[in-house]
């Protein structure tokens, strides 16, 4: 027995707008391929610069983990800056696109019965996840920047497992529908964009659904609802990028929670944790201050901030780019991680393990490869911009490392262990 079709929006006749049709899901659903193709590519790349296979630097189980990560490069030193500005601004942009595509659809989501195929029931499957985890990812990610976190689990592992369900949905999704979409521009091309308001004409019945069957008139074209769009694009790339760039764009940021001025002095610049927020003794950093260095579970060097001075001091600008999307580039000045590492006799150790200060925390504790801690311009930081560090900005020592997210440049560092000979 056939169930008779609910009301409302499940009725076909329901959904009159005389835009809605494959070739304009189709457009939608290239920018959207494009945008979130790169936001897919730098979340990838960014979690590969965690070097997740290093010591503690996993952020989910290795054997959960896909065979994506490689010995993240510390050349060209924005490397991480542009990769995670492009992901946060990117990702920002999509978003009234991404309303804009679920717009042009709502006509297939209220479709009754709800699947008639098999064939069908795959596509349904993947156009679900694909939204849900669309709108997981956007939600939480956009949470993260503001630093708000109204949820229990960690945004993390929760991001990165919605990733890889979205990428997944997304390719299975393009499978089935790049033969629309390529239907849609053979017939179409870009003539609509050329069509003023009163030339604007529903397309023809489609058997997707798409099409009103009983079609408003028009209140606005083609190009007017694509501008609307990518004006709203615009104004939100706008609104966050400013906090990447810098400059002149900053003040520009007014979506950008690290966007303020924060006056004058050389340490007036952003952090993500206060010295307050670590829980570290003040002590600890003043008068009982000792840089330790282990090879293993030996002690080998031990300085106190008075004789790392006493060393050869190098100076270099380098950027601390943050998974939240800003960034800042300073003058920084130190010893080089390379002639501590030389000074310990681990030149050719693996790994260094840097641990903080701070009791506990996902910032007190970081692991660099042979290839960042010998890298010439990885730095254990004492000074900035030519004066000491502020208890904020990492006082009394600070690792900086080019290209490295900036959760991994660990603040008020205590102890590095040299582990793992390759000699």
């Amino acid at each position: 027995m056939k169930l008779p079709t609910p009301p409302g929006p499940f009725q076909p006749g329901f959904w009159d707008s005389p835009l809605r049709g494959p070739w304009m899901t189709s457009i939608l659903g290239l920018l959207l391929l494009l945008l979130m193709g790169i936001t897919s590519a730098t979340g990838l790349l960014s979690h590969a610069a965690y070097n997740p296979s290093l010591g503690m630097n996993a952020v989910v189980p290795e054997n959960a983990d896909l065979p994506l990560t490689f010995n993240w490069p510390t050349s060209p030193a924005w490397l991480y800056l542009v990769n995670q500005g492009l992901h946060v601004t990117t990702g920002f942009a999509v978003i009234p696109i991404l309303f804009a595509k679920l717009w042009s659809v709502m006509p297939r989501l209220f479709q009754f019965p709800p699947v008639r195929t098999p064939a069908e029931g795959i596509e349904r499957a993947s156009i679900g996840l694909f939204v849900a985890s669309s709108v997981f990812l956007l939600a939480t990610g956009i949470c993260n920047v503001f630093y708000y976190y109204p949820f229990d689990f960690n945004f993390v592992v929760a991001h990165y497992y919605g990733a890889v369900i979205f990428i997944a949905s997304m390719l299975v999704h393009l499978v089935i529908k790049l033969p629309t979409v390529f239907r849609a521009m053979r017939e179409h091309g870009l003539r609509p964009l050329g069509e003023s308001l009163a030339e604007t004409r529903s397309e023809p019945l489609d058997h997707a659904g798409l099409v009103a069957r009983t079609p408003l008139d028009p209140t606005m074209s083609r190009r007017g609802l694509l501008a609307f769009a990518g004006g709203g694009s615009v104004l939100l790339t706008v609104g966050i990028a400013g906090q990447t760039v810098g400059g002149f764009t900053r003040p520009l940021a007014f979506l950008a929670p690290r966007s303020q001025d924060l006056g004058s002095g050389p340490n007036a610049f952003q952090v993500n944790k206060t010295f307050k927020a670590s829980g570290i003794e003040i002590n600890a950093v003043r008068s009982e201050y000792r840089l330790d260095l282990k090879l293993g579970d030996r002690v080998v060097e031990s300085f106190s901030r008075a004789e790392l001075l006493a060393m050869p001091q190098h100076t270099e600008r380098l950027p601390i780019a943050c998974v939240e999307g800003w960034s800042s580039t300073q003058d920084w000045t130190g010893v080089r991680l390379a002639d501590l590492a030389r000074l310990a006799g681990a030149e050719n150790m693996d790994e260094v393990f840097v641990e903080s200060l701070q009791p506990r925390g996902v910032l007190r504790e970081a692991t660099l490869s042979q290839k960042q801690f010998l890298a010439k311009r990885s730095l254990l930081a004492l000074k900035v911009n030519g004066a000491d560090l502020s208890l904020d900005h990492g006082f009394p020592a600070r690792v900086i490392v080019p290209a490295l997210p900036g959760v991994h440049n660990t603040k008020w560092v205590s102890i590095m262990t040299f582990r793992g000979s390759t000699a």
